[in-house]
C-alpha cells in the first residue's frame, strides 16, 4: 500500500511538472506584454519612411526620364563605319 500511494504522489508530481511546462508555453511573452514597448510604433515609423522614401525616389525619377529627348540623335560614328568600309562582311 505505501508503494502504491508513493507511486500516486510521484506521478501528481510528474503531472504538475507537465502543466507548469505547458503554462510557460502557452504564455505570451512576445514583448507586447511589457509596459513602455516601443515594437510597433517604431515598426510603423519604419514602414511609414520607406513609403516617403519610395514615393520620393519614383517622382524623382519620373523627373529625369521627362527630362529626357524622346530620340536620341545617332552618332557619327555609327553612321560613318558601314559608308565608308563598304565591305558586305563576308570576306570578300
Amino acid at each position: 500500500m505505501l508503494l502504491a500511494a508513493a507511486h500516486v504522489v510521484a506521478g501528481d508530481v510528474g503531472l504538475h511538472a507537465h502543466n507548469s511546462a505547458l503554462d510557460v508555453l502557452a504564455t505570451n511573452n512576445f514583448g507586447d506584454t511589457r509596459s513602455g514597448s516601443l515594437a510597433g510604433p517604431m515598426g510603423l515609423f519604419i514602414i511609414l519612411l520607406l513609403a516617403i522614401a519610395t514615393v520620393l525616389l519614383i517622382r524623382n525619377m519620373n523627373a529625369r526620364l521627362r527630362r529626357l529627348p524622346e530620340r536620341f540623335p545617332a552618332s557619327d560614328k555609327a553612321e560613318e563605319q558601314p559608308s565608308r568600309g563598304g565591305s558586305t562582311g563576308n570576306g570578300s
